[in-house]
């Protein structure tokens, strides 16, 4: 099946890079989200950083202007069913997920791919409250998604052979690389890359190091481009707890625990560079560690 139009819901920065990368590779997107202010704010980004690669010759000013006409803004969740393929790219809670493909449900065409950008809930489960769960699978995509090449394939138990190489093709078309991965918790990359961010927390949590010691100490002894307590501020620290508790209930191993520390940064509110502070405070002209 040729996909020409596609739908996203979910604004926020997993959204609008979706929705900027769908729109410059040629297809015609619907963008949806519950709050205007959410809407505005992502066109804004997605001009922003399309004027970016314009400026740094990676793209036309013609470019520019002809992915943003191909951007559709709604508040209308009913608008986003007559699409060839959804992308819910909404936040990383099961519930909040279930009640969109629901309440989009009635509006689907009969040929309309469902897909969900989670990065580690069940996508047969997902797949199982929808009507058509054979065209249903996982799309997930890395951040920030104009940079990053790859975005993983996620079968649902279900998941047709047709459904799978239809979503394939428009990663090829973007220009990523796919990978493919087995529906099980975290999936490949953030299998590996959570436990990870885990434990450099507990490594601070029990006094081994400092968040700057730790952070300088990836970089330059593990030529990592950014120390696993910085990279969980930009992914946000109550991401990275919410994957480490669908890793820790789904595989029931305590390796994957998350640390009481990041439990108790989430419970603070300091969730990293989305609202100022985590292990580092943003509030300055420069990041400050906050232990």
């Amino acid at each position: 099946m040729e996909i020409k139009k596609i739908g996203i819901i979910g604004a926020g920065q997993m959204g609008n890079g979706i929705a900027h990368v769908m729109a410059l590779a040629g297809y015609d997107v619907v963008l949806n989200d519950v709050n205007q202010q959410s809407l505005d704010a992502a066109i804004s980004t997605i001009h922003k950083n399309l004027t970016r690669q314009a400026d740094r010759g990676k793209i036309t000013e013609d470019d520019v202007s002809q992915t943003l006409a191909r951007i559709v803004p709604t508040l209308t969740l009913a608008d986003v069913g007559a699409t060839d393929l959804v992308i819910e790219a909404a936040t990383e809670r099961e519930t909040v997920k279930q009640a969109i493909f629901e309440d989009l449900q009635p509006h689907l065409l009969p040929h309309t791919i469902l897909t969900s950008n989670t990065s580690s809930i069940s996508i047969t489960r997902l797949a199982s409250r929808t009507d058509r769960p054979e065209r249903f699978m996982g799309f997930h995509f890395m951040n920030p998604v104009p940079i990053m090449q790859l975005v993983e394939l996620i079968r649902g138990i279900a998941t047709d052979e047709e459904t799978f190489a239809s979503c394939r093709t428009v990663v090829e078309r973007l220009g990523k690389t796919a990978a493919s991965a087995e529906d099980f918790p975290a999936f490949i990359v953030n299998r590996i890359l959570m436990p990870m961010i885990n434990e450099a927390v507990y490594t601070l949590y029990e006094g081994v190091g400092s968040v700057k010691s730790i952070d300088e100490s990836m970089k330059l002894g593990a030529n990592h481009p950014m120390g696993p307590l910085e990279l969980a501020d930009f992914i946000g620290l109550d991401t990275c707890l919410a994957i480490m508790n669908v890793l820790h209930e789904g595989l029931a191993d305590t390796k994957y625990r998350p640390c009481p520390l990041l439990t108790k940064y989430v419970e603070a509110g300091w969730l990293g560079r989305k609202t100022q502070r985590g292990f580092y405070d943003y509030r300055g002209d420069s990041p400050v560690p906050t232990r």
